[in-house]
Order: C-alpha cells, then sequence, then structure tokens
C-alpha cells in the first residue's frame, strides 16, 4: 500500500441488481457523483460496494447514498457490522435463490411448451393446438409479463438513465421480436413472419445461466463463510452460584463471565479465568500447534476448546471480535478493486453503447444491402433449412382460419428467414444478446473474491484486489529483523564464568547458576528487554528470585545493588552485586579488560548481546581488590531466529525475489542472522535509523515493486511506503496495521504462501480476461453475420443466449479452480 493512500471513512453496501460490468461502472459513476464520497469500488460477485469518505462527514452517510442507487434501478443497504453479517446474508440470498428459482421454473415451463409446439408442427406430437400460432403468441406474452419483466424493468431503467446494461440488451432482444412478431400476427398483410419462440428460449436460456451462475457465486464464498461459522450463535453465560445460561452471543458484554466446554468454539474474545486446557487455534492463525491456556490467557473468538472447561471474562463481542473484524476486512479486500480490473470495467461500461449500434448497423445493414448483395442468405437461413422454405404469414392470411393444416401452422410458428426484415432483426437480436460484458465484469472480481477467501482460510488477509495483484508482481522482499525474522524475545544463549573463588571449598550450586540468579534478582525490578532474557533463564533453571535491599539503575551501565542476606546467598561479606556493560564492570574495576576481551569478542562475534555479572566471592572481605575477591560472569543473550525463517526465505529467492534484511540493530548481529539465513551481506543494512530505513527501502524500489515486512507495530512507516506492506502479527491489531497484506500467527512461511496465492490469483484474472474478450471478438462477428454469406451459418437469438451463460459460467467456474486440492508449496 502506498504511502500516499488518501486517508478515508470505508463504508460497506450491498448492492442488488448488478448484473454486468455495466452495472458495476454505473454504481461506481453514481457514488462517486455524491457528496463526501472520494473512493467507489464495487464488486460483482459479491455484489458489494465499498466506498471511502470523507473522514469529516457528519451523520449516517448510507441514507443519501442508498437513494441514489435506487435512482438507477439498484436496491442496496448498509452492511450492519453489529450483527452477524453473513447470516443474514446467507438468508438474503436464500430469498434470490428462491425468487430466482420460481422465474426459471415459469420460463422453462414455458419453454417446454414452445419445444412441444415444434415437435407437434413435425408431426411427433398428434397435438395440433401446440402449433396454434396464437397459443404461442400467449406463451411469449406470459414469458414476457411474468419471469421476463424484472429484466424489461431493470433494463428500461438503465436505458432511460444513460447507463444501459445486459438487461438493457436482453430485454431489447426479447421486446423487439415479441413485438415484430406480435405486429405479423396482428397485421399479417405485411408479409411479416413471427417467431413468438424466440424471446421464450432466449429468455430461458438467460435465467437458466445466471441460476447456474449464482450457484457457482455462491461456492466463491464458502470461505467466507467458514470463518464467520467460526463464532457460535449461543454460549454459556456465568450468572452468580447459579447454573450457566445459554444465551445468544450477541447479548454479550465485556465483563460477563461465560464458561467454555471441552468441544466448544469461543464465542467472544476472552480472558481466561479458571482452567487449563490446549485451544486450537488454527482456523484463525493457520498455526498447527495447538497453545496451552490457563488464566491470563486471551483468546480469540473462533478458537476451539479441545481439552478442559474454561470460564472467560469477556473482552470484546459482537463487531468488535477478532473473527468479526477479519471478516469485515475480508469483505472489505473483495469490494476493493484490482488495478487491473479497472481496464475491463471501463470497456464493460461503454460495451453496452457500443453493442447497441452495432446490433442497429447490423439490422440496417442486412435489411437494406446485405440481402442484395447475398441473396442467397435467405435461403440458406438455418430456419428455412430446417422447415423446408414455410411460406411467410402474409402469404397465408387468407388460410388463417383453417389452421388445422400442419404446413401452414409451422409457416406461422416459425417463420422461417425467408425475407430482408425477419432476418436482419433476428442478426441484430443475436448481437444484443450475445454480447457479455457479464463475464468482463465477473473475470476480476471473480478470481478476486476465491483467492482472498483462500488466503483468509489460511490466516492471511488481504486488504483489497489492489494488495493482491501488487503481491503477484512483487521482485523484492524486505525483512525488518527484530520480531519479524527473529522471534523478538531475547534468550540467554551462554554464560561463561571467568574467575572462581579462591581455594576455601566450592559452593553448593554451580558459579554459572548462582551468578544467573543474581543477575536476575537485580533486574526484577526493571522494564529493560535483556531483563527478561534474565529472569526467563533463571525460571529455566529453577533459581528462585533473591531480595534486594537495595539497587539502582546507571543510566546506560546496568544495575547495581545489595543482596539482603550476602551470607545466606552464599556471598562475601557486603554482597555489592553489578550487571551491565562489560566495560562498566573493568571501569569499576571488578574485572581486568584483558580477563574478558577474548570471550567477549567471541561472544559478540557470534551475534550475541552481552551482560557482564559481577558479585563478591566467599570469604572476600569489604573492599578487597585481590584475585578471586569477585564472581564474574559474560552472559550472552541473543534475539533466535523464527523456527521457519531459513525455509521461507530460501522458498522466496526460489521464486526468484531478491531479499534483504533493514535493522536498526547492531551490525555483528544482522550479520550473524543474515549468513544463517543465507541473506547475502550486501544486501543487508543495520543501525538504520527509521527515516534511514526509508530511505534504502526507495533504492530498493528502483529494481521494481518491493515490500516491506515487519511486525505491524514499530514498523509502521517503512509498512506504508512499500509498494506492499506484510504485517507478521494477531488478529486485534488488523484495524490499526497500516499494511496491505496481515499474516496473522507468529508463521512466517505465511508470506511465502500469501506471495503463492496472488500469483495464482492473478494467473486466473489473466485467463479470465483473455476468455472475455476473446469470446466477444470472436462471437460478436459471427452473431452479424459475417459467416452468413459464405458458410450459411446464423447464430440464432437462443443460441446467442447460451453462449453468453456458458461465457459467464466458465470465468466463474474457472476462478473457483483456486480453490483445487493441488499444494501451494512444492513439498507439501
Amino acid at each position: 500500500m502506498s504511502a500516499a493512500a488518501e486517508a478515508v471513512a470505508p463504508l460497506l453496501l450491498q448492492v442488488e441488481g448488478m448484473k454486468c460490468g455495466g452495472c458495476v461502472r454505473a454504481v461506481e459513476q453514481r457514488l462517486l457523483e455524491q457528496p463526501g464520497v472520494r473512493q467507489a469500488s464495487a464488486n460483482l460477485m459479491t455484489r458489494t460496494a465499498w466506498v471511502g469518505l470523507d473522514p469529516a462527514l457528519e451523520g449516517d452517510p448510507s441514507g443519501p447514498l442508498v437513494e441514489a442507487l435506487a435512482g438507477l434501478g439498484f436496491q442496496a443497504q448498509r452492511r450492519d457490522q453489529a450483527s452477524t453479517p453473513l447470516s443474514r446474508a446467507q438468508r438474503q440470498r436464500q430469498e434470490s435463490w428462491w425468487q430466482q428459482w420460481r422465474r426459471l421454473v415459469v420460463a422453462l415451463g414455458l419453454l417446454l411448451v414452445s419445444v412441444l409446439g415444434h415437435l407437434s408442427e413435425a408431426g411427433d406430437l398428434p397435438l395440433p393446438l401446440l402449433a396454434d400460432i396464437r397459443l404461442h403468441a400467449v406463451v411469449a406474452t406470459l414469458a414476457l409479463a411474468l419471469p421476463g419483466r424484472p429484466i424489461l424493468v431493470r433494463g428500461l431503467v438503465g436505458a432511460l438513465n444513460g447507463v444501459p446494461s445486459m438487461d438493457t440488451l436482453v430485454g431489447l432482444g426479447m421486446g423487439s421480436a415479441y413485438l415484430a412478431s406480435l405486429v405479423a400476427l396482428l397485421v399479417p398483410s405485411l408479409g411479416w413472419q413471427c417467431f413468438f419462440n424466440e424471446p421464450v428460449m432466449l429468455l430461458g436460456f438467460v435465467l437458466l445461466g445466471r441460476f447456474i451462475e449464482e450457484r457457482a457465486r455462491f461456492r466463491t464464498g464458502r470461505a467466507l463463510e467458514q470463518l464467520a461459522a467460526l463464532q457460535p450463535d449461543t454460549a454459556l453465560l456465568v450468572l452468580g452460584d447459579g447454573p450457566p445460561r445459554p444465551v445468544r452471543v450477541g447479548g454479550l458484554r465485556p465483563e460477563d463471565r461465560v464458561l467454555l466446554l471441552p468441544g466448544d468454539r469461543v464465542p467472544v474474545d476472552g480472558l481466561v479465568l479458571e482452567g487449563r486446557s490446549a485451544v486450537d487455534a488454527s482456523s484463525l492463525t493457520g498455526e498447527p500447534l495447538p497453545l496451552q491456556a490457563g488464566p491470563g490467557s486471551e483468546l480469540a473468538a473462533g478458537s476451539l476448546n479441545l481439552e478442559a472447561p474454561l470460564t472467560l471474562q469477556v473482552l470484546r463481542s459482537g463487531s468488535d471480535s477478532a473473527v468479526a473484524r477479519i471478516i469485515a476486512l475480508v469483505e472489505e479486500a473483495q469490494a476493493r478493486k484490482a488495478p487491473i480490473q479497472g481496464l475491463a470495467d471501463r470497456i464493460a461500461g461503454r460495451f453496452s453503447g457500443l453493442v447497441l449500434l452495432m446490433a442497429g448497423a447490423t439490422f440496417l445493414f442486412w435489411w437494406q444491402w446485405g440481402t442484395k448483395l447475398w441473396p442467397q442468405v435467405l435461403q440458406a437461413a438455418p430456419s428455412a433449412q430446417a422447415h423446408g422454405g414455410h411460406q411467410a404469414v402474409g402469404m397465408a392470411a387468407t388460410g388463417m382460419a383453417a389452421m388445422g393444416s400442419a404446413d401452414m401452422a409451422a409457416g406461422a410458428l416459425h417463420g422461417a428467414a425467408m425475407a430482408p426484415l425477419p432476418l436482419a432483426l433476428q442478426l441484430a437480436i443475436s448481437v444484443l444478446v450475445v454480447a457479455c460484458p457479464c463475464a468482463l465484469g465477473l473475470a476480476t472480481p471473480a478470481a478476486i473474491t476465491v483467492g482472498s477467501g483462500l488466503a483468509a482460510r489460511s490466516g492471511l488477509l488481504f486488504r483489497g484486489g489492489d494488495a493482491i495483484e501488487m503481491a503477484a508482481s512483487l521482485r523484492s522482499v524486505l525483512f525488518d529483523k527484530t520480531g519479524t525474522l527473529t522471534l523478538g524475545r531475547p534468550l540467554v544463549t551462554a554464560v561463561e564464568v571467568l574467575t572462581s573463588a579462591p581455594g576455601g571449598g566450592s559452593p553448593s550450586r554451580s558459579e554459572a547458576d548462582r551468578l544467573v540468579q543474581i543477575a536476575a534478582s537485580l533486574e526484577q525490578h526493571t522494564r529493560h528487554p535483556l531483563a527478561f532474557a534474565l529472569l526467563q533463564e533463571a525460571q529455566r533453571r529453577d533459581l528462585a528470585l533473591l531480595e534486594v535491599a537495595d539497587s539502582r539503575t546507571i543510566a546506560g551501565q546496568g544495575v547495581e545493588g545489595r543482596l539482603q542476606d550476602p551470607l545466606a546467598a552464599g556471598l562475601g561479606a557486603g554482597g555489592a552485586c553489578h550487571v551491565g556493560r562489560p566495560g562498566w564492570l573493568v571501569e569499576l574495576g571488578l574485572v581486568a579488560q584483558e580477563a574478558i576481551e577474548a570471550p567477549l569478542n567471541r561472544l559478540e562475534a557470534a551475534g550475541a548481546t552481552v551482560l557482564a555479572v559481577s558479585a563478591r566471592a566467599p570469604g572476600a572481605s569489604v573492599g578487597d581488590p585481590g584475585p578471586g575477591s569477585q564472581w564474574v560472569a559474560l552472559v550472552a543473550v541473543q534475539d533466535q531466529p523464527r523456527p521457519d525463517a531459513a525455509d521461507s526465505l530460501a522458498e522466496l529467492a526460489g521464486l526468484g525475489l531478491d531479499l534483504g534484511v533493514l535493522s536498526g540493530d547492531r551490525r555483528l548481529a544482522v550479520e550473524q542472522l543474515a549468513r544463517q539465513l543465507a541473506v547475502p551481506l550486501d544486501q543487508v543494512a543495520w543501525e538504520l535509523l527509521p527515516q534511514q530505513k526509508l530511505e534504502r527501502l526507495l533504492q530498493w524500489r528502483q529494481r521494481g515493486p518491493v515490500a516491506m515486512v515487519g511486525d505491524g507495530i514499530n514498523d509502521a512507516p517503512a509498512l506504508a511506503a512499500a509498494d506492499l506492506g506484510i504485517a507478521v502479527g494477531t488478529g486485534t491489531q488488523i484495524a490499526q496495521d497500516s499494511a496491505g497484506l496481515v499474516v496473522l500467527g507468529d508463521r512466517l512461511e505465511g508470506v511465502v504462501d500469501a506471495l503463492l496465492i496472488a500469483r495464482r490469483t492473478m494467473a486466473k484474472v489473466r485467463q479470465n480476461l483473455i476468455w472475455a474478450f476473446g469470446y466477444n471478438l470472436v462471437v460478436l462477428p459471427i452473431a452479424a453475420g459475417a459467416l452468413l454469406p459464405r458458410f450459411g451459418l446464423l447464430l440464432s437469438p437462443p443460441l446467442a443466449a447460451l453462449l453468453m451463460a456458458t461465457s459467464s459460467i466458465t470465468v466463474v467456474l474457472n476462478a473457483l479452480l483456486l480453490q483445487g486440492p493441488g499444494p501451494l508449496r512444492s513439498g507439501q
């Protein structure tokens, strides 16, 4: 994400009625026209619109936006994140499917009557009534008035508002075929032909294609729904000493207490008060190993309790929970389009108008000139061949009363393309119908929706299609060191005792243990990061902390103090102790420079930060500076690399990416880590201030798009300045991160998975766009009659509708292949 990204207040709208790329373009333009709207991006797959609002805008801005879209014929409403959006969306989808199913059943029933009419006319069915042209006029009227009415209304509204859509094209095709046939029936003297079956078949295929497309579209949202299913609907509320009572999760508030049984999912973000259990958080973070939860542990909603009951205190519920924020972020990501989609949307937005012009030109050409240039096309039309060159309606006007004649009925019903006007009309209708801005509009969002959902299921959260596209085009990946390539938790790696007590008996414990115990005791009241390493080492060695009578911190040097009972601690008189910088102990005369120089250089060369610990040896008197009067040890503290860091960086290098490290740490520590991870030293920088990090990052950008991987907090400026910021953090920090990609949990290998998903997603986008553009380039000339003069090939309107539906379905199904079982990485 660029640092120049404009700060906006996001708003997500559910928009119904979008059918093609032209609709998407119209929605975005209308939203951008509204006061306070800075950005707008609509997604045809999820039927959502992401709106970036002026942060200074007051009140609820969704009302004017909903009204503005209603003026275009689109029903919109604000996504209410306070409730369960996925459940509501599912209910809406089920209602939409039920409506579509009813319309489809009616249309297919009427289509069946039309097909039976063909069979009756051919003599395969002894039902002369079905061949009656008046019955088929009624069938076509019912088809347009019932299941076809929404298409006609939306198409008319779009045309009147200057934003013709796919409904406009289909509605115009059905309406023109119906009206021409109706005029031919009512005014037989014109000599026109009837083809009432055309609008019926056209409508049936269009609705069938849209229903199949909707079913396929549903599969693209399964990953998001699986995330929503992680949060249960009910929880066991603990009320005093009484038994727990089941309540709806939406009714829980902070400070409430809930009981979590084994096998239950955590209903809200909570703090463990009682109990210990293993908890599986892999559904959110992708980490396979369960964590051990006990009193004081914070659990995110959606985690699975594996072993024992836990009592939780509610920290966050509803839209504030981790899983709700993840869902909101994924929904926003799916609504925000990739830059590559801009080209498709711009073309699709103007496509309907171009198709209208092309259909008009096709009609005029074949009506006025085409049949004169190639008169043989009137005999070569497939309908004429199929029905033996049936007579025109006008020629049979005098015999209309004797409709029992099969030949006459067939001529009236099918109206073979024997005259210029019917042929021109059929070709123009085919052009209107076969054009498919639907495929253009679906090409990118179908793949982005599936890809972002697949990533979210693995704990990888892209902030938008633009982030996915950038991730697929990266040339370099830069890493922060502390907390990113390393664990961010310094650990004691070595304790080296330099001087020993004089001969007079060895202490019961090793001198190393005793000095670690003293150092941890002195540091127990400080906040220095290295103090935690000493305390953790004392705990690992099972060393109890000693009481400190007097201690003070010397800025930039260390801590000095006295133990309350030095004799009981096994020390010499006075009990004076020091822990801090080795040079400080040399300056105090507690150890000689030559005594520590060699081991100090050796430990620092390994990349460790070294502390010196000093305590008065047993038997030494106060003020005794003689040899052996002090115990002295060097403690090496080092931040360890993440277990998966080396393998992850090797895989990124295998993807052809240049790798680098930008760190504010010391040179020796950074170089040592680079050697461990096989990063070339000429691509590593150390002791960098934040501004210097930005300068180095800009230098890397000259090679191509660059990503910065950090912990999402201290590295926020660098994350924002990079082409793609990648934050490795927890779900509770998502809303504050400035990164374009968030990797949940402590998995550096998630960066590899995210870039692979991005590359696969963009490959599907390119395939879809090639298909969508190629389809239109091929079928539009055929629909306009380009093959009719030489080959006698005519694309009928019903077949055009079938091809149009197939094109859209193909795009969605190709995107769904992203969810296939193939491994993300080699060796998985």
